[in-house]
């Protein structure tokens, strides 16, 4: 028994373990610094395209297509592998696709730096992006090339590594930890390892908290939503919600997915041409919309979701919102540019919500926003967990949990009637398709498809 308590002891003070637990912990840490700072930058650059936009509603006809084709450029130059969300290359890299060398390259320091500010390029732009997505990517990049350059030995450090690094970003970008943890489980980790379980709750707390405090307040994404419940009308309010906006948000993965196949060989010769192109439709879009399909969608979704009861109708936000942010999310994702989904979705959901919410009675007006929210979000990225547990700790309302959690998923299932396999695995597809194009020269599909995700098998 002595001995027995003696070799744990050991073992717990060993120079190996307390290198990875610093790896993880430390790593965490850096991951929130970064977030915070990208937020801050990401805000910049969007305040400064609206100001812009302000001064002169034309402009954006020659600074989006301009900054689009600069920063394609860019990233095929110098940054190859960090365009669009990040999630994609998480996976592939989580689940070892190309190997060792291939991870190094999607995981890179290079990438994480490349990340930052092309991402806030394309805000400065005015594209129709979100910085959660990358933020995801810059993680994983972190954590995996803290974890190289110490030589962490063993391949489940190397998923750990990865999976923490994802679950930080999301919860150092939202400040929610929670959904973080849950992310990095049911996005990103299909077999979760049980070893390194306490080392990504704590690497994920970690973020979250550094970012909070480095923002100097423990604020709520889109602040407190008063909401209140009418159980005689909230469940309609979740089958509608559930299936409309989930459909919706299955049609906008359909097309994202679809539409980079389909412009798969115009992009390999072409591609400053395509970007052009997908700038000139975000600024029509934007100028159709008064100027708020634009950024993020931060402020806008910010705006409708503060509003209770009648005041919903007051918001300056139109009845087409929602179909001109979706149309400037998928031309801006369609560039080419670095750029993630995240947040123009739950200001889409936002929008979607407010329009349904015409259909209810004006106290519950809110309670229809934020089921809108939780149920686009769900639908896009098929992750009905995560949806849920990222739109309740955001909106800082634990009343509707059961609702949320039933929206999230009639969501989930809607959107697959649509689009059947979940968003970022068929991206990952595509990612490694078209690297494998790039090299043959060949038009032909990649021999072994990406791993199926447990999800499809329903």
């Amino acid at each position: 028994m002595r001995q027995r308590i003696r070799l744990t002891r050991h073992r717990l003070f060993t120079t190996a373990i307390w290198k990875t637990r610093l790896i993880f912990w430390g790593g965490a840490v850096l991951v929130g610094i970064v977030a915070a700072i990208f937020a801050l930058m990401g805000e910049r650059g969007d305040l400064f395209f609206r100001a812009l936009y302000t001064q002169n509603p034309w402009l954006s006809f020659i600074a989006t297509p301009l900054g689009l084709v600069l920063i394609v450029w860019l990233t095929r130059r110098f940054f190859p592998g960090a365009e669009g969300s990040g999630i994609p290359q998480t996976l592939i890299a989580i689940e070892g696709r190309g190997g060792k060398v291939l991870a190094e390259q999607l995981l890179s320091f290079r990438i994480a730096i490349g990340k930052v500010l092309l991402t806030v390029m394309g805000l400065f732009s005015g594209a129709s992006i979100g910085r959660e997505g990358p933020t995801v990517h810059i993680g994983a990049a972190i954590m995996y090339s803290l974890g190289r350059y110490v030589h962490l030995p063993a391949r489940y450090l190397e998923r750990g590594l990865i999976m923490t690094g994802g679950g930080a970003g999301i919860a150092a970008a939202f400040n929610t930890p929670i959904a973080g943890i849950v992310f990095a489980i049911e996005e990103m980790a299909r077999s979760f390892d049980r070893r390194n379980s306490s080392m990504i709750l704590i690497g994920v707390i970690l973020a979250g908290m550094t970012a909070i405090y480095v923002h100097q307040d423990n604020y709520n994404y889109y602040g407190t939503s008063p909401v209140g419940l009418d159980f005689s009308w909230v469940w309609l309010g979740v089958v509608v919600c559930g299936v409309v906006c989930g459909l919706l948000g299955g049609i906008f993965s359909y097309v994202l997915i679809n539409g980079s196949r389909k412009l798969r060989p115009l992009m390999q010769r072409h591609y400053l041409l395509v970007a052009a192109a997908c700038g000139l439709v975000i600024a029509l879009v934007g100028v159709l919309s008064g100027g708020q399909a634009f950024g993020t969608g931060y402020i806008e979704a910010k705006q409708i979701v503060s509003c209770t009861g009648t005041d919903i109708c007051n918001v300056e936000t139109d009845m087409m919102y929602p179909l001109y942010k979706i149309l400037a999310s998928v031309a801006s994702y369609l560039s080419g540019i670095p750029g993630g989904i995240f947040a123009p979705s739950l200001a889409s959901g936002a929008g979607l919500g407010s329009d349904l919410a015409l259909l209810f009675p004006a106290e519950l007006a809110s309670t229809i926003v934020i089921l809108g929210m939780v149920a686009y979000l769900s639908g896009v990225i098929q992750t009905p967990i995560t949806a849920f547990v990222i739109v309740m700790e955001m909106t800082d309302n634990q009343d509707l949990v059961l609702a949320l959690m039933a929206t999230s998923l009639i969501a989930s299932g809607a959107s697959k009637l649509v689009c059947r396999k979940p968003l970022y695995f068929a991206l990952a597809e595509n990612f490694m398709t078209a690297r494998l194009l790039s090299k043959s020269g060949e038009e032909k599909e990649e021999s072994r498809p990406f791993p199926e995700d447990p999800r499809t098998r329903a």
